[in-house]
This record gives structure tokens, C-alpha cells and sequence, in this order.
């Protein structure tokens, strides 16, 4: 897909890996609706970013678990850019709770999870739905986890959702061919701010180390990594539909793994 001179609309688009996906994006031509739910400056750092590079960029704040919100987002989208090309379903959430701490995984954890990883992602899907449809070649690039994969990560509730997550994308893309592919992506360890803030700087840096040691290629992914897959997949042959692409330096398959 050609994406010079169409619009995108990525979720959680003001840090990490939704940051580094929308400036891709717009060095290519694509203008950028940057949402947030709290990171409102960042956010609209992003979208001035966006706009640096010559493209439009606005920054909306809407909560993907609110129907309403998600609805409203796509509609200013298309209101702003007259059409919509590209969804990157990259906003979630999670809780950091060990997986044998049964009793330390709260209704409230799984409600608010599913809500945003999976919910919301199906909400900002369906209100995009008519007018990717409209561009004649949509894509839908959801960020998954290999935690939906290998059952590892912050949390049980993560775990099942990115799983959830990786079904609903094989579902998603039957359901919007064959004018728009649904695909996601499926990274491994991110150095992001994010995971950084939720483990604590010395449990960060020694999974880093391990995550680091165990993947077959000794490397695990920063947000930049992320971003130039999304953009493949986006940008790459137009004969890729319902699949979940791995980007985690070997570590699924790494022998360590298996122990």
C-alpha cells in the first residue's frame, strides 16, 4: 500500500511505540490522528512532530473501552483528513502481578484489561470499519504481545487478553476483506518508558539482561523496531491478511524457552 497523501488514526499514539509508529507514517507522507487517554502533552508533542514533517497531525483524547468515545474519534479523523487509510490499534493496559500470585489478580485487573486490549481495539475497529472500507485498501495493524502467544508477560490477565487479541484479528480480517487487511504484530520485550515505570528500574534492567540472553539473536526490541514492522506490514505486499508476525529477536524460538 502506497500511504503518501491518506490518513491513519493510531491508538495510544503519544509515546512508545504509537510515537515512533506515527512519525513513520508521517515521514511517508500519511497524516496522523494522534489518540491518548492521559498523555495528553505527549500526545500533542507527537502530533506537532506529525506536522513538523509536513503532513497534518491532531492529537484527540478518547478512552477506547468508551463506545461513544471511539466513535467520535473516528468521526473527527475523517471530519479532519475528508478519509481514513489506516487504523494502528497499539493503545493497552495492563497489571503487573506475578503469574503463581493467584490472589493478587483483582476482577478489576481483568475487567479493565480486557476492556481496553480487546474491547476497545474491537470498538475503534467497528467505528472505522465504513470508512476504511470507503479507501478501497484499508489496513488494521493490531499490536499484540508474545505474551498471547507463550502465556509470558506482566500478568495472567495480559496474557489472555493479547490472546484474545491475536484470535479476534484472524476473526476481524474475514469479517473486513477484501477491502481492508487486518494484521497485528507481536513484539517481545520492549524498552519502553512504560514497562520501565511499571517494573521498577532494577527489576527493568535485569529482565532486559535475561530477555537480552535468552533470544536466539541476543537483542530485544526498542519502540523503533516495532514501528519499521508496523510499517512493513502496512506498506508491504497486499496479500497479507490475518496473520500475528512475531518480532521478539528469537526468543520464541530460542532453546532457553523450552526450559
Amino acid at each position: 500500500m502506497e500511504i503518501a497523501g491518506k490518513a491513519a488514526v493510531v491508538t495510544g499514539g503519544g509515546t512508545g511505540v504509537g510515537r515512533a509508529t506515527a512519525l513513520e507514517l508521517a515521514k511517508r507522507g500519511c497524516s496522523v490522528l494522534i489518540n491518548y487517554s492521559r498523555s495528553k502533552d505527549e500526545a500533542e508533542q507527537t502530533a506537532a512532530d506529525v506536522s513538523a514533517l509536513g503532513v497534518k497531525g491532531i492529537a484527540v483524547q478518547a478512552d477506547i473501552a468508551d463506545d461513544a468515545a471511539c466513535r467520535r474519534m473516528i468521526d473527527t479523523a475523517v471530519a479532519e483528513f475528508g478519509r481514513l487509510d489506516v487504523l494502528v490499534n497499539n493503545a493497552g493496559t495492563t497489571a503487573f502481578v506475578a503469574h503463581e500470585d493467584l490472589e493478587g489478580v483483582k476482577l478489576e485487573d481483568w475487567n479493565r484489561i480486557f476492556s481496553t486490549n480487546v474491547i476497545g481495539t474491537f470498538q475503534v475497529c467497528r467505528a472505522a470499519k465504513e470508512a476504511l472500507v470507503a479507501s478501497g485498501s484499508g489496513e488494521i495493524v493490531n499490536v499484540s504481545s508474545i505474551a498471547g502467544i507463550r502465556g509470558i508477560g506482566s500478568s495472567i490477565p495480559y496474557c489472555a487478553s493479547k490472546a484474545a487479541l491475536n484470535n479476534m484479528t484472524v476473526t476481524l480480517a474475514r469479517v473486513f476483506a477484501p477491502k481492508v487487511r487486518v494484521n497485528a504484530v507481536a513484539p517481545g520485550l520492549i524498552t519502553t518508558r512504560w514497562l520501565r515505570d511499571g517494573l521498577g528500574e532494577a527489576n527493568y534492567d535485569a529482565l532486559v539482561v535475561r530477555a537480552e540472553q535468552q533470544a536466539v539473536l541476543h537483542k530485544v526490541c526498542d519502540a523503533e523496531d516495532v514501528a519499521a514492522l508496523i510499517l512493513n506490514v502496512i506498506t508491504g505486499p497486499d496479500l497479507v491478511t490475518g496473520q500475528i508476525i512475531a518480532i521478539e529477536g528469537g526468543a520464541l524460538i530460542s532453546a532457553a524457552s523450552l526450559r
